[in-house]
């Protein structure tokens, strides 16, 4: 069999989508919904995450310790969160602080460091600015959450690509079991005397931003939403050929079929949302930024909140830049 490169129409093919018009659910236009309307799409995309544990099953958490460090107090957890496998997780909160504090869900990145996970949030990461998270955060005065996602970190005892295939093969999707692990984490943040509820935001770097949308949209506890170098356009991503620049668990069956990038993200709308992107990132191709960034502009300004969705973007790779970092602060201390 001659080996050409795929054409589009073969990629249609391979991804379903060929015996509808190209792309055309993906393409729908994101549009303000009415709140049963927006219910209903996040019904429907939580549906399509695969086989998960019980949404309202008890969980709970036993903290092995606690210890000081530079101006916060870091907890240690191990969480019972989906029934199957310890959760470790790290919770920062300010030193000295009383009464009910914002708080944030930080979701940790996967650039490979299978061995990272949760560290990340309190040692920092490369493409992070210097000041780790779990500081910057605490100094804003918030308390702040970190898991280790499947496969990172204290759950690297398997790898990616055979979590993914065994999920698989008993109905699981790997994204949709990392997603339920976020969403409950959020009901442990919660339980927390220390924590308004009112004030909850998520943020996060590559995987950690592409979960920071997804936990936004499906859940709106999340008043405030900082995705940093992930908000990949799906339709462009695949135009460009760049699938492979993803991990395999980023990836969701079905997920073409109903939803956009864009119309996963409307699904925040109008909470408030910021992103930051590289103009050089293979990651998130610009032309699909220019997308979702139209799209959103037109929800929120629909909805009457056109100052609550900003995309930002910085002639760099896949990396969090100085500007960046104070523009999230910034947002931060502005809406939460």
């Amino acid at each position: 069999m001659d080996n050409y490169p795929l054409a589009r129409r073969d990629i249609l093919t391979l991804a379903g989508l060929a015996s509808i018009s190209p792309f055309a659910l993906a393409e729908q236009t994101a549009r303000p919904m009415t709140a049963p309307q927006a219910a209903a799409r996040r019904r429907e995309l939580y549906a399509l995450l695969g086989d998960l544990p019980a949404r309202n099953r008890p969980i709970g958490g036993k903290k092995r310790g606690e210890e000081d460090r530079d101006g916060y107090v870091l907890e240690t957890w191990d969480l019972d969160l989906n029934g199957i496998e310890t959760v470790p997780a790290y919770l920062a909160r300010p030193a000295n602080a009383s009464g009910r504090r914002p708080a944030v869900v930080f979701n940790h990145s996967h650039g490979g460091g299978y061995k990272i996970g949760k560290q990340e949030f309190v040692d920092g990461r490369s493409y992070l600015q210097p000041l780790p998270y779990a500081k910057e955060l605490t100094n804003l005065g918030y308390v702040a959450l970190c898991v280790d996602h499947w496969v990172f970190g204290e759950r690297s005892h398997t790898t990616e690509l055979d979590m993914f295939k065994a999920m698989l093969w008993q109905g699981q999707v790997l994204w949709g079991m990392m997603v339920y692990d976020s969403v409950r984490a959020l009901d442990f943040l919660l339980q927390r005397p220390d924590v308004d509820p009112q004030r909850i935001a998520t943020l996060g770097i590559s995987m950690g931003s592409t979960m920071a949308w997804w936990l936004a949209a499906l859940d709106e506890r999340v008043k405030v939403t900082v995705d940093i170098c992930c908000l990949t356009d799906f339709k462009t991503l695949m135009e460009k050929k760049g699938l492979s620049s993803h991990g395999v668990y980023y990836y969701v069956p079905g997920l073409l079929k109903k939803f956009s990038t864009a119309q996963i993200n409307a699904l925040i709308a109008p909470r408030a949302h910021l992103g930051l992107a590289g103009l050089q990132d293979q990651l998130t191709p610009v032309e699909g930024l220019d997308i979702i960034d139209a799209e959103l502009k037109q929800v929120y300004a629909s909805a009457g909140h056109p100052e609550r969705w900003k995309l930002l973007r910085y002639d760099v790779g896949h990396q969090e830049t100085a500007e960046g970092r104070r523009e999230i602060v910034g947002f931060l201390q502005n809406f939460l």
